[in-house]
């Protein structure tokens, strides 16, 4: 193929025409003599079948955060490769629009550099990597679908997981019941853990009466909370979960929450198991007695939302199916009146009656906004038609006994955590 220095010669060589008995045949040279240098600048470009192509670099990336591949370039023709090389990926992948251009003697190799910033979490793969081949003077290039071939590489975008500057202060307060640091003394809970001396501020219906007559001191029970109880996050993937609440999706916002409370739950001695289901299970994680963190990042990066109606009856036959034992399930969906009124509240007692439960749904700040007086009549009425319906949607499933937690996304995990260990001080989990 030509390229514009071609053109270009071939322009200026017109400038010799006068000096032609014949200015068409003078065209006619001189274009046969430019198409005849092309075609040997052509001939001296190293081959694309000599010319391979690897890469190296980054599998994961954090959302929001930058990752670099690299994308190495091998001659293996004894001629000299000089290239223009075009790294495409998926526009989400974020790699910047650049052209590289490189020198590569024979049988040696060029490393390219390219630096992603993604924009969505998932796998981001790379598409194409177009390459031409230039000849020594410029004029001509080769270039071939396929050739090479691009090698395969996908990016994992993780989610963000921001609430983690929460799990300082979480795990401060779950020493402070488990006893392990002392504030005003020592944390309540529903396991014996040890007898002690009695101290001015304990409380007296704590006292061991017969351990305290058998050392002739007062003695009081200390007791730590449960553990190794069960705690299950089930994700709602459906058409609720792909809302927009502040800047990123509803979905986001429940994985955030529930990486914090897997973290927090791991680190209290509890066994944490994952689900995501709309109309099928989209992913599922046992955690066993110590859940990894990595684990539950790697499976939920890819998970999107689906725009069909969860099938809530599938969420409670699962989750029995799958949790003989009393768990706290937490359930990460949307207070929608009909997606919860005909679809949860008809098959949730099953699911109460053996499980204690929390209905986790991330408030969206615009519709009180909106409720006031003071914008459009009808968008505000009908705001306050929909916070109405919540209401009511909240107090159909507190009569159910199932805890409602219903929080600004920018504490939601915060006040998740924070119900989980007020249950597990109540030892009600």
């Amino acid at each position: 193929m030509l390229t514009g220095r071609t053109a270009a010669l071939l322009a200026l060589s017109t400038v010799t025409l006068p000096l032609w008995p014949s200015p068409w045949w003078g065209v006619v040279v001189l274009t046969a003599a430019v198409l005849a240098l092309a075609a040997v600048d052509t001939a001296l470009a190293a081959p694309l079948r000599a010319v391979r192509l690897s890469r190296d670099g980054a599998r994961a990336v954090r959302l929001g955060e930058t990752a670099t591949v690299t994308l190495g370039v091998h001659n293996d023709s004894p001629r000299v490769l000089r290239a223009q090389v075009r790294d495409s990926w998926v526009p989400s992948a974020g790699a910047p629009s650049r052209v590289h251009r490189v020198l590569v003697e024979p049988h040696a190799s060029a490393a390219l550099e390219t630096t992603l910033t993604p924009t969505r979490r998932g796998d981001r793969p790379a598409v194409r990597v177009s390459l031409r081949s230039y000849g020594p003077m410029g004029l001509a290039f080769r270039q071939r679908a396929g050739r090479p071939a691009t090698p395969a590489w996908r990016l994992r975008v993780l989610p963000r997981f921001d609430s983690r500057r929460f799990l300082p202060e979480k795990t401060a307060r779950l020493r402070t019941l488990e006893g392990a640091q002392v504030t005003r003394g020592r944390g309540q809970g529903t396991e014996f853990d040890a007898l002690r001396e009695y101290v001015i501020g304990d409380d007296v219906r704590s006292i061991d009466w017969r351990a305290s007559a058998r050392r002739s001191d007062v003695l009081v029970r200390t007791w730590r909370p449960e553990r190794d109880r069960r705690v299950v996050c089930v994700l709602d993937t459906g058409r609720t979960s792909a809302v927009r609440v502040g800047d990123e999706p509803r979905l986001d916002a429940s994985i955030d929450a529930a990486l914090l409370l897997a973290a927090l739950a791991s680190r209290a001695g509890d066994q944490v198991d994952l689900l995501a289901v709309d109309t099928v299970v989209r992913a599922t994680v046992s955690g066993g007695r110590h859940v990894l963190l990595p684990r539950l990042v790697n499976a939920l990066a890819p998970l999107q939302p689906s725009l069909v109606e969860t099938d809530f009856e599938l969420v409670v036959g699962e989750v029995l199916r799958r949790e003989r034992k009393r768990a706290l399930v937490v359930l990460f969906t949307a207070l929608e009146p009909g997606a919860l009124g005909e679809g949860l509240l008809p098959v949730l007692p099953r699911l109460a009656a053996r499980h204690r439960v929390i209905v986790a749904a991330v408030h969206d700040p615009l519709l009180e906004r909106m409720a006031e007086p003071s914008g459009d009549p009808y968008l505000s009425a009908a705001a306050i038609r929909t916070l109405g319906e919540r209401d009511r949607v909240r107090s159909a499933l507190t009569r159910n006994g199932v805890t409602v937690l219903d929080a600004p996304l920018d504490v939601f995990p915060s006040r998740l955590c924070d119900a989980y260990l007020t249950l597990k001080q109540a030892g009600r989990l």
